[in-house]
């Protein structure tokens, strides 16, 4: 489990550069146009926000199997947490929102989340479309059953991908998400 406010141990630096990285690529991939265009996320503030959610949540859960890293795996993912909670901090303030409500604000991205972590781990092991349902509920505000559909099966090829990735690769950010949308994902 990641802890937001985990200082009360010192964690392991990853090399310099590879937080960034990472995150760098898990927004480039939310980002994606074709998301947008052809499978119905909103082009919203909140419909880039669920997919930034839908891409950390993919690595990490990956990042949770990593074994023998000697708990860099453990301190990758929290430091890709960290990293995410700044960035909807800087976001936040470059959006006008003032120092009082931030928090607030704040606490609210948290509890989506785990609230959404928790969906989609639910999801995945319920099979037979569950996947799909909870997508369709949080990404795509309850409609677009089918859109839904094939960004379950993007989500599931990648968390696949994501599995056949050597652990180091992970830890070092020499991986790269599939493509957006695969033969079997158009359909």
């Amino acid at each position: 489990m990641l802890w937001p406010f985990n200082h009360f141990r010192k964690p392991r630096p990853a090399p310099p550069g590879t937080i960034e990285a990472i995150y760098g690529m898990i927004v480039t991939q939310a980002r994606e146009p074709i998301f947008y265009r052809d499978l119905g996320v909103p082009d919203t503030v909140n419909g880039r926000f669920d997919l930034l959610l839908l891409h950390l949540w993919l690595l990490l859960r990956r990042l949770r199997t990593a074994q023998g890293a000697n708990g860099r795996a453990t301190d990758l993912s929290q430091a890709l947490f960290d990293r995410f909670c700044e960035d909807m901090d800087d976001n936040l303030r470059e959006m006008g929102i003032g120092d009082q409500t931030v928090p607030k604000r704040m606490r609210a991205f948290g509890e989506a989340f785990y609230g959404r972590v928790q969906a989609y781990d639910q999801a995945i092991e319920d099979g037979d479309g569950a996947l799909a349902a909870a997508i369709c509920k949080n990404i795509l505000n309850g409609t677009g059953l089918d859109q839904a559909q094939r960004l379950a099966a993007y989500a599931l090829a990648t968390e696949a991908d994501l599995g056949r990735t050597d652990e180091a690769a992970l830890l070092l950010a020499s991986f790269r998400f599939p493509p957006a949308l695969t033969e079997d994902t158009t359909r």
